[in-house]
């Protein structure tokens, strides 16, 4: 295949990506519109966006299975549909309960979409040009979080919230076109074997970890219910990968985490995901509760986050050619915790410009990081272990940035109650020592990567050849 017929795929899965993204944050500025049409409170609302990450962590498991059972594009067309499909029953509700369960729909084919896109992606290309296209599919993961708030935001203020969903009919159209046009149904293990089981454990696990988590991030929580959910989270998960090694055909294969560029990916860049995912949460809540200032000023403030992203994607190549994967992470890593502890230092008094220029070198930072850790995952995996591998990876990813609010929160009530505060608002203080917190989770992040050798995916880097 082609080069140019390989980025053309890469460029239409990272444009699903961004749609899936973007709609997991954009309807956060525009909760109370939609609350005054459901007749709700706008606290109710969260429901909506509760149910699309936790569908998202329940069924992208499944989606590897059916990739290989029913070939690539009819899975990953048939997800685009009705993502599609989806949004415009969202568009269309009148009710809490209609919203919620449309939103469950839209989770589902956003589900199959991430793993299945990315798939489709690292099967078609060649090691020498992996960095490249995993580069072009991991900056929606970093874009949407970032202007998600501020144009859910404008689009509600000028038009209707409802314009928010709408909006991805044309996107979906054209996406569904393109992928029944480019890309290929090639069938793997088609016979193949659900597991069931496995996925009734990790499922629920998923659930009733995000939840748990998510009750922990309350002002006043039921902690009987939040241990409850807790316990039986780490019961199904051990259980369930307890019974996905000794069974023949698992859910999830764990072949992949014998290479160590795989095995890091998914445990220090779990937590480094986890890190990033905080800013857009915490940095938004900072600045209009602690600062004073409104949504769109907030937002704007973080849209810098979204240019120092963009930025790095220019020279990401260059530098692994030119420090190696391992080298990279470690450093910029240290760099990312710093940065991240920084915004502790932000105040009302700090000018514009510094913020800004904190927030854009946070920017350029995640962006290296966040890239590095994705490329590295697929270096040494070969393309037979490639749909287990995606499909592990993509569970672990999505479970870990949509754990990203839940962490932010937590951090904000562990801060309160190491101050003795029981306000209920959040102090700068309180954000102060939050972002500290969550910058420790980066720095244990970058621990694991001094277990790397130091060629590790030199093929995809190049740095070996210089």
């Amino acid at each position: 295949m082609s080069e140019s017929h390989q980025r053309l795929v890469a460029f239409l899965v990272a444009g699903s990506f961004f749609m899936e993204n973007l709609d997991g944050t954009v309807i956060a500025t525009a909760l109370p519109q939609m609350a005054a049409s459901f007749h709700a409170s706008p606290v109710d609302l969260n429901l909506g966006m509760t149910v699309y990450m936790l569908t998202l962590a329940v069924f992208i498991p499944v989606s590897g299975w059916l990739a290989d059972r029913f070939g690539p594009r009819t899975v990953f067309s048939s997800a685009i549909g009705i993502f599609t499909l989806a949004s415009v029953l969202c568009g269309l509700t009148n009710s809490l309960w209609q919203f919620t369960l449309a939103r469950i729909l839209q989770g589902i084919g956003g589900a199959m979409m991430v793993p299945v896109g990315r798939l489709v992606v690292l099967r078609i290309t060649d090691k020498k040009n992996l960095m490249r296209s995993v580069a072009y599919i991991t900056w929606p993961g970093l874009m949407a979080p970032v202007i998600g708030p501020p144009a859910g935001g404008f689009i509600t203020t000028y038009f209707s919230w409802r314009w928010i969903f709408f909006l991805n009919i044309p996107l979906g159209v054209v996406a569904l076109a393109l992928a029944l046009l480019w890309v290929g149904n090639e069938k793997e293990n088609a016979n193949r074997l659900f597991d069931w089981w496995g996925f009734a454990l990790l499922g629920t696990c998923c659930v009733a970890f995000m939840y748990g988590l998510e009750l922990l991030g309350q002002r006043s929580p039921d902690w009987l219910q939040v241990a409850g959910l807790l316990l039986y989270s780490v019961l199904s998960g051990w259980l369930s990968l307890r019974h996905m090694l000794r069974t023949e055909h698992p859910l999830l294969e764990f072949s992949a985490m014998r290479f160590k560029s795989f095995s890091i990916s998914i445990a220090g860049g779990s937590l480094f995901r986890i890190a990033i995912s905080v800013s857009p949460f915490l940095l938004p809540l900072m600045f209009q509760v602690a600062f004073g200032l409104s949504a769109f000023e907030s937002g704007l403030l973080v849209l810098s986050l979204f240019a120092g992203n963009l930025s790095m994607k220019t020279i990401t190549t260059p530098v692994l050619r030119r420090f190696g994967f391992r080298t990279v992470l470690i450093v910029n890593g240290v760099l990312s915790a710093l940065l991240i502890c920084s915004f502790g230092l932000l105040s009302p008094q700090t000018p514009r410009y510094a913020i800004l220029g904190v927030l854009f070198l946070h920017g350029l930072s995640r962006s290296m990081q966040f890239t590095s850790v994705n490329t590295l995952a697929f270096a040494e995996v070969p393309k037979a272990a490639m749909s287990s591998a995606t499909s592990m990876q993509a569970v672990v990813q999505q479970m870990s940035m949509g754990m990203g609010v839940a962490v932010g929160a937590v951090a904000l009530r562990a801060a309160a109650f190491l101050r003795g505060y029981h306000g209920a608002e959040p102090s700068l203080a309180d954000f102060h020592v939050a972002f500290a917190l969550v910058s420790l989770l980066a720095i244990i992040a970058v621990v694991d990567c001094f277990g790397l050798d130091p060629s590790a995916g030199a093929e995809v880097s190049g740095h070996a050849r210089r």
